[in-house]
């Protein structure tokens, strides 16, 4: 009439970290990371429907080439997309795409406030969709290494350099000191 008091493993959910492939600890292998348009923006293109129809509706023959507006945002969405990955870099546009490897990449460029562009080995460059600045620490652990993450880097250089102000506290306060007075 007891239960079994036998323990099984916890299963994994979204609150844990994934296991590694051959069971060791340690960092994970880089996956690709995939950066698009967030799905959210199909309620614009449901807006933006909405209205040219409603326009096209009420004067078909004039109007009704408006209609072509929400498919083309619709098409930008499902389509304009980067992808990093450990093995190279895939750039798609609504016309055309780009799949670029790491061995002709010599760094990346960020216009002003414009999507990142890839410098290649050859000086030319090629634009990045939907790539900003503030996604390099995501590029920098899809790319395996070969982008830098410059928030970590600052923050290993703060946090080096508090170290070596407590370590310079410690020494002053290993000397001489006053009595208190109360």
């Amino acid at each position: 009439m007891s239960s079994s008091q036998q323990s099984e493993p916890p299963r994994p959910s979204s609150h844990t970290a994934p296991e590694s492939p051959n069971g060791a600890e340690g960092p994970q292998p880089p996956t690709a990371q995939v950066i698009r348009v967030p799905r959210l923006a199909l309620l614009g293109v449901g807006l933006l429907l909405f209205g040219t129809g409603l326009t096209a509706a009420s004067w078909p023959l004039a109007m009704g080439w408006l209609l072509i507006l929400p498919i083309v945002a619709g098409i930008w969405v499902f389509r304009v997309r980067t992808v990093v990955s450990p093995e190279a870099i895939t750039a798609r546009r609504f016309v055309g795409s780009d799949v670029i490897t790491w061995d002709s990449v010599a760094g990346l460029h960020f216009p002003d406030r414009r999507w990142a562009r890839v410098v290649l080995t050859d000086k030319s460059e090629k634009s990045l969709p939907l790539v900003r600045f503030d996604l390099l620490p995501q590029l920098a652990a899809a790319s395996g290494g070969r982008i830098t993450d410059p928030y970590a880097a600052a923050a290993a250089a703060a946090a080096a350099e508090d170290r070596d102000r407590e370590e310079a506290d410690d020494t002053e306060g290993d000397g001489e000191q006053a009595p208190k007075d109360r």
